[in-house]
C-alpha cells in the first residue's frame, strides 16, 4: 500500500514534469514565432491570425478572402512572392484592399 509520502512525492514530480512541458512548448512557439513573418492579405476568410484592424478582431473573423488588414503568420521571407488569386501579393504592411465596409 501507497503511503502519505509516496503520493505527495508523485504529485510534485507530475507537476514538475507538467510545469517543465509548458516552458518548453512557451520556448518551442517563441522560436517558430521568430522565423515568421506577419503577411497581410494572403488569410482566407475565416481563417486569419489574431487582431488586424477593422473588420476583423481577432483570429478565424476575417469577413472576405485576401482581406488587406487580415494577416497570417507565414514562413519568413515568403510573404511577399505568395502568387494568390487575382493577381494579389501579399504585404508586410497592412493593405486597403478587400477590406469589408463597417
Amino acid at each position: 500500500m501507497l503511503n502519505r509520502r509516496s503520493i505527495n512525492l508523485a504529485l510534485i514530480g507530475s507537476l514538475a514534469t507538467a510545469i517543465a512541458s509548458i516552458g518548453t512548448a512557451v520556448t518551442a512557439h517563441a522560436a517558430d514565432a521568430a522565423n515568421q513573418d506577419k503577411c497581410f492579405g494572403v488569410a482566407l476568410k475565416g481563417k486569419n491570425d489574431c487582431k488586424a484592424g477593422e473588420g476583423t478582431t481577432c483570429a478565424g473573423t476575417s469577413k472576405a478572402d485576401y482581406q488587406g488588414n487580415a494577416w497570417k503568420l507565414v514562413p519568413k521571407g515568403t510573404c511577399t512572392t505568395m502568387e494568390l488569386p487575382g493577381g494579389r501579393k501579399g504585404s508586410l504592411t497592412e493593405l486597403a484592399r478587400d477590406v469589408p465596409k463597417a
